[in-house]
């Protein structure tokens, strides 16, 4: 067996692995990963109701991490080496992958279950931005009363993008728990394999550039398991902005075709945006990318995709009503516990005043995040090799994460299709180090269900060791940054 041979073979093997223990998971059942659905349908997600103790699935899934992490590295040697499988035999393990992870329960959160309750609340006529779950219908409902703490008494923190999709599913799940998750992985699955195509179209027709958006997108264990097995709204974010991004961000447009494109563009923005807020970055890296066009080109694209983004944005908050916005105020000012800032905000408590830090938290990481931005752009980010909207995107979005106050794994959804587009540099190594971090901090998943050892364990590296891990990593990002050449 050759070195090129045996490279390939080891991704393939690391890969397999990971997702078929991450499938293990959920087809073993109500765990400490996996929120129960009640009773067996004959419809998926199906599950041998086996109950296996919290131990046992925290060490599946952290190990499933680990060896997705060695994947995804092993993966970009074998990228370097020219070492190409055919672009069918990937489409056609993907496939695989999404289908499998999509028949057992969602595992890693009960977050769609939340989800699904603001749906179930929003289709019934109902405002989920005020009415917590566990009080609509007395808690009675088998849909919304199945949100697990500590999130039955908070409405939706969501746009309404996101509730309009979530109602959709609850319609189509008809009051039947185990039926709604299951049209909502269906809709996470297929938008999953939309951004895999859009990845894979944008990087035509160089073999090499195919093959890496696969290995960082779709055959990555990590985010087959937090987007696709932990069914989280983020990717449907990611799918509408990435959508958005590659319609106007193409290489060598010609003056006129980013104006044909900016209209259907800020649609997929705005539906973006209505989602999860943050996802604006792509709109702010799609007109950086446009901003050599002639300036009246320029002024018309713009005002075509502004225009976009309010066609769909003004009746969708119309619909939902101004308690949309209550909940982003105060969810703007949670530290969480893997990220350097809890620390941060909890010497502020000792020293300041119980909340300080989180009051200036988010505009302080902003602050940090606009920093860092300009230090990768005006540095070694000339030699990534893309157009520049989709490197303006990696940029904004990685600067983001890296430092954002409030980070869960999922979240770094948004960083991983404009990196699959760049060339290869140490940011590939600095966001998989951070996601793998975040993915083995956050398991098994849920607060309920665990035993005294296992929360200790689990609660000791997510407070101790996470947030030193994740301040090494932007550390890294911004020495890298400083090492490397000044663009002129």
């Amino acid at each position: 067996m050759t070195g090129r041979d045996s490279t390939r073979r080891g991704w393939a093997a690391a890969t397999a692995l990971s997702v078929t223990t991450l499938v293990l998971v959920g087809a073993l059942g109500d765990s400490a990963a996996v929120p129960g659905l009640g009773p067996r349908t004959p419809n998926p997600p199906w599950d041998l109701a086996a109950n296996p103790p919290s131990g046992l699935v925290t060490i599946l899934v952290a190990g499933a991490y680990v060896t997705g992490g060695a994947a995804v590295l092993i993966g970009l040697r074998m990228v370097a080496r020219g070492n190409l499988p055919s672009p069918r035999a990937l489409g056609l393990a993907a496939l695989l992958a999404v289908t499998a992870l999509t028949l057992v329960p969602p595992a890693g959160s009960a977050d769609h279950l939340s989800y699904l309750a603001y749906g179930r609340i929003a289709a019934a006529g109902d405002d989920p931005y005020t009415v917590p779950p566990i009080d609509w219908r007395s808690g009675a409902d088998p849909v919304a009363g199945a949100v697990q703490p500590p999130w039955q008494r908070t409405p939706s923190v969501y746009g309404p993008v996101a509730t309009a999709a979530q109602s959709a599913v609850a319609l189509a799940g008809g009051g039947s728990l185990r039926l709604t998750t299951w049209w909502w992985q269906l809709t996470c699955a297929v938008a999953f394999g939309a951004v895999a195509l859009l990845l894979d179209r944008a990087a035509r027709p160089d073999p090499a550039r195919r093959t890496r958006a696969a290995v960082l997108w779709t055959l990555n264990p990590l985010l087959l398991g937090q987007l696709v097995l932990g069914a989280h709204l983020d990717i449907l974010a990611a799918a509408c902005g990435t959508g958005a991004l590659l319609l106007v961000a193409r290489p060598g447009p010609r003056p006129g075709k980013p104006l044909v494109a900016a209209f259907p563009a800020g649609l997929l923005l705005g539906a973006a945006v209505g989602c999860k807020p943050p996802y604006a970055l792509f709109g702010l890296a799609a007109c950086w990318g446009l901003r050599h066009l002639p300036w009246r080109h320029l002024a018309l694209t713009l005002l075509a995709g502004a225009a976009g983004v309010l066609t769909l944005l003004v009746p969708a908050y119309c619909w939902a009503g101004p308690h949309a916005f209550d909940q982003l105020g105060h969810a703007s000012r949670f530290t969480s516990l893997a990220t350097p800032w809890r620390a941060v905000a909890n010497l502020g408590d000792l020293l300041i005043a119980p909340g300080a830090v989180n009051v200036v938290a988010s505009p302080a990481a902003l602050a940090l995040a606009a920093a860092l931005a300009v230090l990768l752009w005006r540095r070694r980010v000339s030699g990534l090799s893309a157009p520049d909207g989709v490197l303006a995107a990696l940029v904004l979005t990685a600067s983001w994460v890296l430092v954002a106050p409030y980070a869960l794994p999922w979240y770094d959804a948004m960083v991983w299709a404009p990196l699959a587009l760049a060339a290869p540099s140490a940011l590939d190594r600095l966001l998989l180090a951070r996601l793998v971090v975040l993915a083995v901090a956050y398991v098994p998943g849920r607060v309920v269900g665990l035993g005294p050892s296992v929360e200790a364990v689990t609660l000791g590296v997510r407070t101790f060791v996470a947030p030193v891990l994740v301040l090494a990593v932007i550390v890294g990002a911004v020495r890298w940054a400083l090492r490397s050449e000044y663009r002129g």
